[in-house]
């Protein structure tokens, strides 16, 4: 008797402060925290009362204000857009400076939902009217028209909960995952089918490593789309509040991680067929261009990919892109020398000073480019040592290209013994120049053979060739047949090549003879030595382009 004294003297005041309690929570509209604070907390279950809700609606009568705040809610809800209100600003004054100028707004959600925001209104805040102009169609997006007619159909043994979720949800849940596998393999296949159309359009050709890898980027498009279709209609479960925010996360993640595998695939058929393109190109240097792009557009993807989902994280854009900045610049401070190397390797590839196996002389280096990297370019030496020069040094030094000749001048001098006679050595220069003429890797319409002096031990006969070929081996090839066939000349004339000598000269030396050769300047001779030498070269070319010709 007496506890039961005691609650009926106790409950009138336990009733009363409850009932102080929730009028402490007014409606106030003083700034962004306070105007979404309110909507949100007299929606809530056990803080019910729409008409105070309904105040954060600007210029509507109570009765539409009402069905437009409630919309306003269960969008965010179906949405799963957890409203986090310790982040929403308190300044009655605040401004959103992300634009090119700056607004008295506040979006709620920028990226997933930039409808929804409130605006300052007569010093007021509100949802702006353009949350209020287009609730309605974002409703009926969220919610179509079938789950009203979906809900008056299903039976009250279908509203039963099991774990917190209702049987129908359950079956519905089931028939959504059921379509979504249907529709990922129909469109994988037509997602395939247009990616090679496409691929056919562009290259004229069919490649089967190109084949593969569309195949790969036709799985995560479906995927895609197989995802875009559950995001469009899981909110028609409607689920709570709590579980739409895990599955959109979940949903958001898996679609960012499928655009970054769509967009690794891209980059590889991009770079696939502009190798097909550079190895039809004359020079090599766009060659090496392929994996330097295909590393830089492998690391912008992911980069990018992660800021994505450091973003649906809820992490603020502003400090990761300031956090971001600093990072960059303290690492930009202490790798100069590797930015400066960056830096030298655009260049290079914008003047395409050289291309790869081109001969250059660059300072001290002499040898043949192999491979220009991120950081330093590959020069191989004629002892088979390979150089690396930063391509900051490269790009500032003077480079000597000799691959970008037209043609490889040799030039040389061939010493003829001083007491060879006149006759013999205007055979000499005929037959060279008849060589010259016969070979098949010189240009024959431009080149010198002259006597051209006299020398402290010989007779001067300058050679001045072109040989057409760029490659380094080629031309010591083509030396070697010159040489040759140069030698084979002097020796079937009877002209012998001068060496550094001293000759010591007595008039009378009884019974002894002189050691100065004899020479034949007979003009038949000389002529069928000269068109012995010549026919003999032409056929040891011939034979060489039969073998060339076997081996290939």
């Amino acid at each position: 008797m007496k506890h039961f004294l005691y609650l009926l003297l106790f409950f009138p005041l336990l009733i009363t402060a409850q009932s102080q309690e929730q009028d402490s929570v007014k409606v106030d509209l003083s700034n962004p925290h306070a105007t979404i604070y309110t909507h949100l907390y007299f929606l809530q279950s056990d803080s019910y009362e729409p008409k105070k809700a309904a105040k954060t609606i600007f210029g509507l009568s109570e009765k539409v204000a009402i069905k437009k705040a409630i919309k306003i809610k269960q969008v965010l809800d179906g949405k799963g857009l957890y409203v986090d209100v310790n982040k929403i600003p308190t300044d009655p004054k605040y401004k959103d400076s992300t634009g090119y100028s700056a607004y008295s707004k506040y979006v709620l959600f920028p990226e997933r939902m930039p409808q929804i925001y409130v605006e300052k209104v007569n010093g007021k805040w509100y949802y702006s009217t353009e949350t209020v102009t287009k609730i309605e169609s974002m409703y009926k997006e969220v919610f179509p028209w079938y789950v009203q007619k979906l809900q008056d159909i299903i039976p009250v043994s279908g509203h039963k909960k099991v774990l917190g979720i209702e049987l129908w949800q359950f079956v519905a849940l089931l028939l959504l995952l059921i379509c979504t596998y249907i529709i990922f393999l129909i469109t994988k296949k037509i997602a395939f089918f247009i990616l090679q159309k496409i691929q056919h359009q562009i290259t004229k050709n069919t490649n089967l490593e190109v084949d593969k890898v569309l195949k790969k980027l036709a799985h995560p498009i479906s995927l895609l789309i197989s995802v875009a279709f559950v995001d469009k209609f899981f909110p028609s479960l409607q689920f709570v509040l709590e579980v739409n925010t895990f599955v959109f996360l979940a949903l958001n993640i898996a679609k960012t991680v499928f655009w970054i595998y769509v967009f690794l695939k891209l980059v590889k058929v991009v770079m696939r067929i502009y190798s097909e393109f550079t190895e039809r190109t004359h020079g090599r240097l766009d060659d090496q261009l392929v994996p330097i792009l295909h590393s830089f557009l492998t690391g912008l993807v992911i980069v990018i990919g992660i800021f994505k989902v450091l973003l649906l994280f809820g992490v603020n854009a502003t400090t990761m892109l300031a956090g971001a900045t600093i990072g960059g610049l303290a690492v930009a401070l202490a790798s100069q020398d590797t930015v400066k190397n960056l830096i030298g390797t655009i260049m290079i590839f914008l003047d395409k000073p050289f291309h790869i196996e081109d001969w250059i002389e660059a300072g001290e280096v002499v040898g043949t480019v192999e491979k220009v990297g991120f950081r330093s370019t590959s020069v191989r030496a004629a002892d088979t040592s390979v150089y690396k020069i930063p391509n900051s040094k490269l790009s500032e030094i003077v480079i000597n290209n000799k691959g970008l000749r037209l043609f490889r001048r040799y030039n040389t001098n061939l010493g003829l013994r001083y007491d060879t006679p006149p006759e013999l050595i205007e055979a000499f220069v005929k037959g060279v120049r008849e060589i010259i003429i016969a070979h098949p890797e010189t240009r024959s319409d431009s080149y010198n053979v002259e006597f051209t002096g006299f020398g402290d031990s010989a007779l001067l006969v300058m050679v001045n060739v072109y040989f057409k070929s760029l490659a380094w081996g080629v031309e010591q090839s083509s030396k070697h047949r010159l040489h040759i066939a140069v030698v084979k000349l002097a020796k079937e004339l009877g002209v012998d090549f001068a060496f550094p000598s001293t000759t010591v000269t007595i008039e009378h030396f009884p019974e002894k003879k002189g050691l100065n050769p004899k020479y034949d300047t007979d003009k038949e001779r000389i002529e069928g030595a000269i068109a012995k030498v010549l026919g003999e070269f032409t056929q040891d070319i011939k034979e060489g382009k039969n073998e060339e010709n076997r081996l290939e």
